[in-house]
């Protein structure tokens, strides 16, 4: 099993009430473990409350199979049904290469930075 981690983690956004989590990526998303890392995902988008945000933060994520990128696009969908935020910062060039091709740079909001990320969610 290629390694993974994903460590979650609350966000505190000045003068908002909004409940933000950021789950950040560690290693590299494969047939491997990508079933057992979206289950993770899907329980944590359970338990979030309308109107809240996610920031996937791809510093440390190396590799994306086809497979994760179609959980990344149903997690978005999720999110969106909850009238919630997904955003992804800090995507290195090759993820945000392959996010691009299948035109989720397009659905999607990217932010180089964790910092522009919370200041974006914010001012929503």
């Amino acid at each position: 099993m290629t390694p993974i981690e994903l460590i979650i983690s609350d966000v505190n956004l000045e003068g908002s009430d909004r409940i933000v989590k950021q789950v950040t990526f560690i290693g590299q998303l494969d047939e491997s473990n990508v079933d057992e890392q979206a289950r993770k995902v899907y329980e944590l988008l359970e338990t979030m409350p309308e109107k809240s945000a996610l920031i996937f933060d791809f510093a440390e994520l190396e590799y994306m199979n086809s497979r994760s990128i179609g959980y990344l696009t149903d997690w978005y969908s999720k999110m969106t049904e909850k009238a919630g935020k997904l955003v992804i910062t800090q995507a290195r060039d090759n993820i945000e290469d392959i996010l691009k091709v299948v035109g989720l740079t397009q659905i999607i909001e990217f932010y180089l930075t964790i910092d522009e990320a919370k200041l974006a969610l914010t001012s929503v």
